[in-house]
């Protein structure tokens, strides 16, 4: 079975910046600004609104239903591993 990556720690950090810690100990910071596009990621754009970010479902999410993919935050994640 393939690896699927979970989300099971988030601390804000500032702006649109995430602390993420995933199911395999990896462990990154990472800027959600470029994913805030769209109607449904609208309210985001407010920080205030940014910040009530929650877990669901292994990954983030907020209370208007937006949320993104863990698989999508981990391959961002692991690209800035590097770096």
């Amino acid at each position: 079975m393939a690896f699927l990556p979970s989300v099971v720690r988030a601390e804000y950090r500032g702006a649109y910046t995430i602390h993420l810690t995933f199911n395999d100990g990896l462990e990154r910071l990472v800027d959600f600004g470029r994913w805030i596009k769209g109607p449904i990621f609208e309210p985001l754009r407010d920080p205030v609104y940014f910040q009530r970010f929650f877990m669901e479902g292994g990954t983030i999410a907020w209370p208007n239903g937006a949320d993104i993919a863990p698989e999508t935050l981990y391959e961002q994640a692991k690209s800035s591993e590097a770096a």
